[in-house]
């Protein structure tokens, strides 16, 4: 014979612990990050200033743009899932190039659908086939915090002119 024993006494569910340190921590983390994209805009807006005989746009993702070649036809922009011929490079803030055009070569690119820098795929949506683009993008829009473990270094902003080939 089985002899079931039921307890009345309640049970006090345990409270979480506190972690005031990592709060702190992600409040010094955000005001790091804000401090160091205030500097990196500050640069940006000073390379701007310099280049006074081009009209550059604020992009509402945060990059700046000027065009070196605009069409004015009435073509069609990239979509989503339009696969995209281009032709750019990659340059630091003192234009000294850090990936030539000759060394991406060409690049077929799946647009939104592809693992590409964040403000060339919007940026890509803003040309027209045959367009060049002179894009300056701050590190949270190129390669952030972790660079390409390469030649970009961490929180490195970047300009690229990016020619639009192709729109299949």
């Amino acid at each position: 014979m089985a002899v079931l024993h039921l307890s009345c006494t309640k049970v006090e569910p345990r409270r979480p612990i506190k972690h005031s340190t990592s709060n702190r921590l992600f409040k010094k983390t955000v005001e790091e990050s804000k401090r160091l994209n205030k500097i990196e805009e500050t640069k940006i807006i000073e390379l701007i200033k310099r280049d006074s005989n081009r009209k550059y746009f604020l992009s509402p993702s945060g990059f700046w743009y000027t065009y070196i070649k605009k069409i004015d036809a009435d073509l069609p922009f990239p979509k989503a899932g339009d696969l995209v011929e281009i032709v750019y490079d990659i340059r630091d803030l003192k234009d000294s190039i850090i990936y030539s055009k000759e060394t991406l070569g060409l690049k077929k690119y799946k647009v939104d659908n592809e693992d590409f820098i964040p403000g060339l795929q919007v940026g890509i949506k803003l040309m027209k086939k045959g367009e060049t683009i002179n894009f300056v993008i701050p590190s949270y829009n190129a390669f952030g915090i972790a660079g390409d473990g390469k030649r970009i270094g961490i929180n490195q902003s970047i300009k690229s002119t990016l020619s639009l080939i192709n729109i299949k």
